[in-house]
């Protein structure tokens, strides 16, 4: 699974560098409009992938998430090759809304791996799940840059849609799925869809967690479609969907170094407490790319950026195992890809519009108090309802 999270990672961040330049070579287009509709375009594969989540995660617990993989795979693979022969800004928006419906293999994979998966060890394996993904961001921009310069936008999705399409026989002949038997009588109930909420909204902290998923999403994802735009202004458009690259792998290195880390540490003194500091550093350390003035200052911040959320998704995906029974994990672990893909939706947009409006720094200011307000949020809610609670148990 590692290695077909690293080529589904790897073929989706291949075409993140360039989006708004290939919406450029659509027409002459004025530069709010590009930043716009590089912003709904970006944005609108979430909108599909929001919308169906809850469904295939439905699906997923009835059928198996082995099959849906594959299925996701193929889709994918399918929409990226057809976007090579895109004519205009509406073909590229149909067909990345069409990706949308086929988005959701690593949140998938990574809810395959999570129920079979100890809780003592949730995080490291998770951690070092996600360096899958990581290392395919990581590598996948730069390869994208250097192919988009030398191949031109409409081969390299064609291309990369062939590594797309090698996921699906990873899984299809790699892969086993097995139900972890377990014999708590919890862990064996069905829970109706009722029940699955009443749990989450009966406990604060487990609810904070999931609807923090989407402020954390937006604040990422806010900067994704005017980025290579940003090194365009500051570097210039001398190969600058290399650079781009460059910009966009600088946080995946920082992640891929410190997930696995991250995750073990969770499962040693806590995810919570790890998310809390995650999210306050995150948030200090992007304000400065407001102000960098050459492209080397924006990849050392963005360096700093993925160290700061790289541990972010595993741990968060690890405490939803730990707080959640084992039969209604599948579907609790669904809400939180579909409030994640929510901010993936918004966060675009806004991203396109605060640029378009107020300049590219207005997005990384409003990036980072994103950031810190919900690292406040967060440790509120920790220390109201358990770090407190406990204390006081302790004391009766």
């Amino acid at each position: 699974m590692w290695f077909a999270n690293f080529f589904i990672a790897s073929s989706m961040t291949m075409i993140l560098p360039f989006i708004s330049l290939f919406i450029e070579t659509f027409g002459n287009f004025s530069d709010v409009y590009v930043q716009n509709w590089a912003g709904w375009t970006f944005g609108i594969t979430f909108v599909a992938a929001f919308l169906f989540a809850p469904i295939w995660g439905r699906i997923g617990d009835k059928y198996g998430r082995k099959k849906l993989l594959i299925f996701f795979a193929t889709g994918l693979g399918i929409s990226i090759f057809l976007m090579g022969f895109a004519t205009s800004v509406w073909q590229l928006f149909i067909l990345r809304l069409l990706m949308g419906v086929f988005t959701g293999f690593i949140p998938m994979s990574q809810a395959l791996i999570a129920t079979q998966t100890p809780e003592n060890v949730a995080g490291k394996v998770l951690g070092t799940l996600q360096t899958g993904s990581i290392t395919g961001n990581l590598m996948g921009p730069l390869f994208g840059g250097v192919m988009a310069d030398i191949f031109g936008y409409g081969a390299t999705f064609q291309l990369t849609s062939i590594t797309v399409i090698l996921s699906a026989f990873i899984v299809m002949f790699g892969i086993k799925e097995m139900k972890l038997k377990t014999t708590s009588e919890e862990a064996n109930k069905l829970y109706s869809s009722k029940e699955v909420i009443l749990h989450i909204v009966r406990h604060p902290v487990l609810l904070i967690v999931l609807l923090l998923s989407t402020l954390i999403q937006l604040a990422h994802f806010s900067v994704q479609p005017i980025l290579s735009l940003y090194v365009g202004e500051i570097h210039g458009t001398a190969n600058i969907a290399f650079f781009s690259g460059i910009a966009f792998s600088a946080a995946g290195l920082g992640n891929l170094l410190m997930t696995r880390r991250l995750g073990k540490l969770g499962d040693r003194i806590g995810y919570i407490k790890i998310l809390i500091g995650l999210l306050f550093m995150a948030g200090i350390v992007y304000l400065p790319a407001a102000f960098v003035t050459n492209i080397w200052q924006l990849v050392s911040i963005r360096f700093l950026l993925g160290i700061a959320i790289g541990g972010i998704v595993p741990l968060r995906v690890a405490y939803i195992r730990h707080e959640a029974p084992l039969s209604m994990q599948g579907e609790v672990l669904g809400y939180n890809t579909s409030l994640r893909f929510l901010g993936n939706i918004i966060g675009p947009a806004l991203g396109g519009m605060l640029s378009g409006m107020f300049g590219f720094s207005s997005v990384f200011y409003v990036t980072s108090a994103l950031l810190i307000i919900s690292g406040t949020i967060l440790f509120v809610t920790w220390y109201r309802y358990e770090f407190s609670g406990r204390k006081t148990h302790s004391m009766s």
